[in-house]
């Protein structure tokens, strides 16, 4: 009886050893989304009277949850059922992260008009409207964050396709656990950084002191971060798309081989995002064209 019980407790420690390995893997394969959630949200729960940010950001958080409770069942169903859909599927998100990438490059160096953004929220509004108007950055950002909560599953689900089902739902359902609530807390402290900061100025009673500089210093310093996590976040969207082409189609494992690991991902990453780019940009114009 105890050596029964003795090797239930060997075969459980195993289990959480794999866990562990796999979480790390699969949370290092998804950090290139990660940072791009990271910024995104950033972007989106800003804009806001500082009373309504943490709010609006909970709402968002909520959403995320259920995004995942979602697609969380479909994805293992996929893996136990039809596991060649997980591939495909993880091709179809190579596609559209580095797209994305792309997309933002060109967007960088090539003018064009901008889409207008909600209007501020600190603008001379009535309750309805900012109501109105919060909804309307709450969906907005819901459906952003479904798009790459799908691809972080799969992704995840794809580091570990060769192992149990039990490990597939502990380890992806680890990476959607630190994907919500660790991207929301960051996202929580960078939207509270300027009014930390101003609270430092305002503590400090007009004295150049340290508490002034720190806090100066905090107002100033959140849209250089929120800008850099948005260009690491684009770097590591092209890094993470072509190493999904790399190591998933054949064709492409001695491609530029000779090139360092990450210059080859992103420069592969790069000319896939580049040509669905084109293909999505002659689209647009064909059914311009049309209308």
């Amino acid at each position: 009886m105890a050596s029964g019980f003795f090797a239930l407790f060997d075969d459980i420690s195993a289990l959480m050893d794999d866990v562990v390995v796999m979480s790390k893997i699969s949370t290092k394969k998804t950090a290139g989304i990660l940072g791009d959630d990271l910024a995104v949200n950033a972007e989106k729960a800003s804009g806001f009277v500082s009373s309504r940010e943490l709010p609006v950001l909970w709402a968002i958080s909520k959403g995320s949850l259920v995004n995942k409770i979602i697609i969380l069942p479909i994805a293992f169903l996929l893996s136990y059922f039809f596991p060649p859909a997980i591939t495909g599927m993880l091709l179809l998100g190579g596609v559209y992260l580095a797209f994305e990438g792309a997309e933002k490059i060109y967007e960088f160096f090539v003018p064009h008009h901008s889409h207008p953004d909600i209007p501020g929220i600190e603008t001379d509004f009535s309750e309805k409207e900012i109501l109105d108007l919060e909804k309307k950055k709450i969906k907005s950002a819901i459906l952003t964050d479904f798009i790459l909560s799908v691809e972080i599953v799969i992704i995840a689900l794809g580091t570990v396709m060769d192992k149990t089902l039990t490990i597939q739902i502990i380890v992806v359902s680890i990476v959607a656990i630190i994907a919500t609530v660790g991207v929301y807390g960051l996202v929580a402290l960078i939207v509270r950084m300027d009014d930390f900061g101003l609270r430092l100025i305002k503590t400090s009673e007009g004295k150049k002191n340290a508490l002034y500089h720190i806090g100066n210093a905090l107002v100033r310093a959140l849209p250089k971060i929120v800008k850099g996590i948005s260009i690491i976040g684009t770097l590591a969207l092209l890094l993470v798309s072509g190493g999904i082409f790399i190591h998933n189609i054949d064709q492409l494992h001695h491609v530029l081989e000779s090139l360092p690991g990450i210059l080859r991902e992103f420069l592969i990453g790069l000319a896939v995002g580049l040509v669905a780019l084109l293909i999505f940009k002659g689209i647009k114009k064909v059914i311009s064209f049309f209308k």
